[in-house]
């Protein structure tokens, strides 16, 4: 059943009678929202920055890859939306790198001191038999409940017309009384809503009951003022700002950005600006037709913060309940990698997405360049392709260079296949810290490797073939699950399950038959 013909079931389930109050007892007389019937649809305006997939490039002409980390999740829920509502999705909604960190990954936890923990691994790549795939595994510590610092935050909360459909501000208000629930006394919650003007509707409190009301009072109505919104909510995080604890503005809407502060440029300096004062925003993603993804992402990714699309209830509980820490608190920021290939081992190599996080390799030891953070209890993968010395002859190559001599390897290195460095602050530092540590490959089987690097390598498959990628030529559906129904692993809350369902649905979308699982073992 598609989402649209579903729409009047969830009418009748997010409509309580609570939502048609006005918020009365927050401080205000005056309504900051206008009641309105929902519009007539609107013609789809969603967008999507236009992704160059990543190529192999040849070690011998750039032995260096460096790229700043991604926790953003939004691409795969956005992804199932398309899916269930019975389209294939666009391409440039497909980032291959928030599919695979969709999922949590057994990593191991750091030690003791230290923010995260880095475990790599190499097996056979399933999609190419002349290449290894290597994992890079991140794992943030995770905090107690009683560990987490006091939560300073602000909701920004569009309500402008075209937040009226059931899955946008409704959802929005159910999503955030999932929050709302865990707010302590030692945490505070402000509510700042834009239509036609910007709004404090809720001053900082730890009142639930005071939050929730003024929730539930919210009603969709007026033209978006994104950029007025955004420095109210800035500046009510200021009056409450904790030192030492989480100040966060969450800005919740379905992208829509069409008044306000005069450019993107603008907006974005002055996320950056706060940012820098230790107020970080992340980014929430409701509803269809209006999806601005790559503003939404950009927001995020200049705020020090994460972007997640929720497309139900049970994915509003994933970002906001279960994994809240890794949401909101915030271990290490500015995160970047850089590998370095041993040109004895490495032919070429490609990574796997992170398209638009790509670095200069010179901005990997500049702490002035911002790169991307990780929360409390966040796995992050990346996977790279290489191919061994004289199976990249086919690719594009340059002219010999005249007055440059090719790198030394010292025989002590040989055996390395690459050596991984990462670069981090902590939250409140201006100055990085420095990881390395080198990789070899014990020449594992694919069917000998983790669950976690083959479920990887099923997400990355899933990917490209949405992606229409030319590296997963001959890749088929049925290989796909029977990877991943292979390496599933415990899945306690069926989120990797949930993947197998959405195979099935893309490969009736391609026109693909979709057999018993074969054997993808190599």
């Amino acid at each position: 059943m598609s989402r649209s013909r579903r729409l009047p079931l969830l009418a009748l389930l997010l409509l309580t009678p609570a939502c048609a109050k006005r918020v009365s007892d927050v401080g205000a007389s005056r309504n900051w929202t206008t009641a309105a019937a929902p519009a007539p649809e609107a013609p789809n305006s969603e967008s999507y920055a236009h992704i160059a997939e990543n190529e192999f490039k040849r070690v011998a002409d750039d032995p260096l890859s460096t790229f700043s980390i991604d926790v953003d999740t939004a691409s795969y829920s956005n992804v199932r939306r398309f899916l269930e509502d019975g389209q294939l999705p666009p391409a440039d909604a497909v980032r291959i790198e928030e599919m695979i960190n969709y999922f949590t990954y057994a990593y191991p936890e750091p030690q003791a001191g230290q923010p995260f923990s880095v475990r790599t691994e190499v097996a056979a790549c399933p999609w190419n038999d002349r290449a290894r795939l290597v994992q890079i595994g991140i794992k943030g510590k995770s905090l107690a409940p009683t560990e987490i610092p006091p939560r300073n935050l602000v909701f920004l909360l569009d309500v402008s017309g075209s937040m009226a459909s059931p899955d946008k501000l409704p959802l929005l208000q159910r999503s955030l009384a999932l929050l709302v629930a865990d707010i302590r006394p030692v945490d505070s919650v402000a509510i700042v809503v834009y239509a036609g003007a910007a709004g404090v509707v809720l001053e900082p409190t730890s009142d639930r009951d005071r939050i929730v009301t003024a929730l539930d009072g919210l009603h969709a109505g007026g033209s978006t003022n994104g950029g007025q919104g955004i420095e109210a909510a800035y500046v009510l995080a200021q009056r409450a700002f904790r030192k030492g604890g989480i100040n966060r503005v969450i800005l919740a809407t379905d992208g829509d950005f069409n008044v306000g502060v005069s450019s993107e440029g603008e907006l974005q300096r002055l996320i950056e600006a706060k940012r820098d004062s230790g107020i970080f925003l992340s980014v929430l993603g409701f509803g269809t037709g209006n999806i601005k993804d790559s503003t939404m992402e950009m927001l995020a990714d200049k705020g020090n913060g994460n972007y997640a699309y929720i497309d139900s209830l049970q994915e509003a509980r994933k970002v906001l309940v279960e994994q809240a820490g890794a949401t909101l608190v915030t271990i290490a920021k500015d995160v970047k990698i850089q590998v370095e290939f041993n040109p004895i081992k490495v032919g070429a190599y490609r990574l796997i997405g992170y398209e638009n996080r790509m670095l200069a390799h010179d901005e990997f030891n500049d702490d002035r360049k911002d790169a991307g953070e990780i929360g409390a209890g966040h796995t992050v993968t990346a996977l790279y392709e290489v191919l061994p010395p004289g199976a990249e002859g086919a690719l594009p190559d340059v002219d010999p260079l005249r007055y440059q001599q090719p790198r030394a390897v010292s025989a002590a290195g040989s055996a390395e296949l690459m050596h991984v460095k990462l670069r981090y602050k902590l939250p409140e530092a201006d100055d990085s810290l420095l990881l390395t540590m080198p990789v070899a490959d014990p020449g594992t089987a694919l069917d000998a490797a983790s669950d976690d690097l083959r479920f990887a390598a099923a997400v990355a498959m899933f990917g490209m073939k949405l992606r229409n990628s030319e590296h997963a030529r001959g890749v088929s559906y049925t290989q796909i699950r029977g990877l991943a129904e292979a390496a599933l692993g415990p899945d306690l809350k069926g989120y990797r399950r949930g993947m197998l369902a959405l195979l099935g649905l893309a490969a009736g979308k391609q026109g693909e038959p979709l057999d018993a699982p074969a054997s993808v073992a190599r």
